[in-house]
Order: structure tokens, then sequence, then C-alpha cells
């Protein structure tokens, strides 16, 4: 059984440049307000794209350099919370934008952890030898979604918008997935939430939800701090375990970019110094399944992944669920 590895890595965030600044013209808030509680100075959100579209540029690049074009593409996943459409799946519509049909398209919905959800499902196919090569990808929207107003800045300015995207496929020369390991706790399930609109409900959407605002995202910041410090650790070190591998054997980690202070807190349990760990949430803010993807591309830009290097990635977010995946690039 072939082993697989991510073969190339795309990104593509909005051209539109969202400071602090400008968010102070919104709502009541600040910039040291907002960089003293999450680390961010800056974040994009479109203007007029749709998911999907930041998903097709993120996976032309992704192809590009896999040396492929999208009629090698196998199959394709794609994690999100913030769908086209509330149906079909937003993976269908990237498939019609990249001028592909007849494979199949699996939509993810497992929200800040999705990408290493999606990794798992891309690494299972390919080691089965069900699909060769598979374009998974993490896209987010959450800018048409935000309460901009002092009500809801706790959410407000934590969010942006982008996509990232990598080509999974068979690798026998020892690099590749090395363990992936995935958890979830729907007793906290409404800690972090989008109430409404719902099927749950009859009908899914009144005026009422929106006058009481419950069609925008709802944060309880202490428990999902105090989880995510707890849970994300622990996965990076079951991956370790299974690979038998020790935290010094970790050449970068990438954290899941919900906020520089979980970051930060997650570092220092792991005991790594800053050269190890990789952020960028201070430029884009939180892009959920967007997120790992895209710091993934920027660190292998920037030569902070060589050959041979042993990648984490770790993610925690709404469900609440979280994970993590060890890969020798």
């Amino acid at each position: 059984m072939p082993s697989s590895r991510i073969l190339s890595t795309g990104y593509h965030v909005p051209e539109r440049v969202v400071t602090n600044k400008d968010l102070e013209g919104m709502m009541d808030t600040s910039d040291d307000w907002i960089q003293e509680r999450s680390g961010i100075v800056e974040r994009r959100w479109v203007n007029g794209e749709a998911g999907s579209d930041l998903a097709l540029e993120a996976s032309r690049m992704a192809l590009e350099r896999a040396g492929m074009a999208p009629e090698d593409v196998d199959c394709i996943v794609l994690a999100t919370l913030s769908p086209d459409h509330f149906f079909p799946g937003t993976g269908v519509f990237l498939q019609r934008k990249l001028g592909i049909a007849g494979i199949p398209c699996l939509d993810v919905r497992n929200q800040c952890s999705g990408f290493l959800y999606g990794l798992s499902v891309a690494d299972a196919w390919v080691r089965a030898g069900t699909y060769a090569h598979v374009l998974l990808v993490g896209t987010e929207v959450h800018s048409t979604g935000l309460q901009k107003s002092t009500e809801g800045r706790d959410t407000a300015v934590l969010f942006g918008d982008g996509a990232g995207a990598v080509v999974v496929g068979p690798a026998d020369d020892g690099r590749g997935v090395l363990s992936i390991r995935l958890h979830a706790d729907g007793r906290h399930a409404e800690k972090l939430w989008l109430e409404a609109p719902a099927s749950a409900y009859d009908p899914l959407i009144t005026h009422d939800y929106i006058d009481r605002g419950i069609t925008f995202p709802r944060m309880e910041g202490r428990e999902v701090f105090k989880h995510a410090t707890t849970r994300m650790p622990e996965a990076v070190e079951e991956v370790l375990a299974d690979a038998g591998l020790g935290i010094d054997d970790v050449a970068l980690l990438i954290p899941h970019q919900a906020n520089l202070r979980i970051s930060q807190a997650v570092q220092k349990r792991l005991g790594l110094p800053d050269e190890r760990v990789f952020n960028n949430i201070q430029r884009y803010g939180n892009t959920t399944a967007a997120s790992i993807p895209i710091a993934l591309h920027e660190a292998v830009e920037e030569g902070r992944i060589e050959d041979g290097d042993v990648v984490c990635m770790a993610a925690f977010g709404s469900g609440f669920t979280w994970g993590a995946a060890l890969v020798r690039w």
C-alpha cells in the first residue's frame, strides 16, 4: 500500500485589505484592543467573490505547481463552513469553474478542523488506491456573514476570507503523511456556533431570527481558549507517538490560525522556539478551514520547510472538533 504526500500547495486571498483602523470606523474597538487579544493587524475581505472563486485561484496555483492540469484530478475534497449556497456543496461549483466533470466532489463541514479532516480522507483514498490525485481545498468567506457592529465585535474582528489548496498524491520514498488524529466533542457545540438559518427550526429563517442576532456567529471566547490550548498540544503528542517521534523531530509546527494568543500558548506547552512555529494570522485573521493550507503554502514559499522536514499541523474549532497531522515533506 503506497503512502500519500502533499505534492504541491497554492493559496489565494482577496485584494481588499481591512485593517484594525478600518474596523474602528465600524464599531467601538481599537487597533490596540484587537492586537492585544488576538494578534491580528489586518485581514482580507471579499468584494463580490464567492468561496468557490477563491478556491479556484488557489487550486489553479496548486495544480500548476504540481505540473498538473485540472483533468488530472481524480477527486475534489473541499472544506468550508461558509458554503456558496445552502446546497449543493461548494465542491461542485469549484469543479465547474475548473472545467472538469464526472469526478466526485466531497464537501467537509468541520469548520476550523476541516482541512485536517479532509486530509485524512484524501490520505485514505490515495493509500487505498481509490484515487491517485486528490485536490484538497479549504476556502472561506466570513466577511459577508459578520455582525460588523459593536455588538458583534468579539467575532467580527477575528475573521478573514481566503483559500488554500494542496494536491495529495502517492509516494513511495518514505515521505508523506505519517499520522493523522481527529477528535470531536459535541457537548460544547453551542460554545462556538451559528444558530440560524437552521433546518432544525421551522421555518429555517425568519425576521425574528435576524432581529435577535442569531444569524451571526457567537463564541464563548474563554471556553474556546481553554479547550484549544489543551486539545491541540494533546493531538500533536498523539501523532508524534504514532510515528515514534518526539517534539525535537518537528521542524515546523503550523497551528490553525485562530488567535495568536492560542498559538503562543500551544507553542509554550510544547516547548517550541519561535523559529519552529509558523504564524500568519497577523495578516489574514482567522480563515477557518483555509488557515492551515494558506500558512502551509507561505511556509513553503518562505523556505521554512525543506525536503525531509517533519511538519506538524494542528487545529481546534467549532464542534468542538480538533486534531493534528504529521507529515514528512
